[in-house]
């Protein structure tokens, strides 16, 4: 499984005082009230040392570069971009009562 480096915000510890979207634009925004929004896209190394320097001026020290497993799309049935495939029974099932369709036990 190939590793890269991601970001991630501590949301206990986050105060939204939104000092990291300033320093780092290209890869965090704001929510309305003013909390991260963190991109899960890898960092590569040319933005490496922004984000270095929005982790170490975050004032409640919420914002963390961790070494992270990147998802690797999987081969489709149908091949290309399309949808995966189709989801087993069970997994129907789970889906559907996640979205108040299905029987409950």
């Amino acid at each position: 499984m190939r590793r890269a480096l991601k970001m991630v915000v501590d949301p206990v510890s986050c105060a939204g005082e939104g000092l990291c979207a300033e320093l780092f634009p290209e890869r965090i925004t704001l929510d309305p009230w003013g909390y991260p929004i963190v991109s899960d896209e890898p960092l590569t190394p040319q933005l490496m040392e922004h984000a270095r320097r929005a982790v170490d001026m975050c004032p409640h020290l919420a914002i963390h570069v961790m070494d992270a497993p990147v998802r690797v799309p999987t081969p489709t049935r149908r091949g290309g971009d399309g949808p995966g495939p189709e989801p087993t029974r069970a997994e129907a099932r789970i889906v559907a009562q996640l979205r108040g369709g299905g029987p409950r036990r």
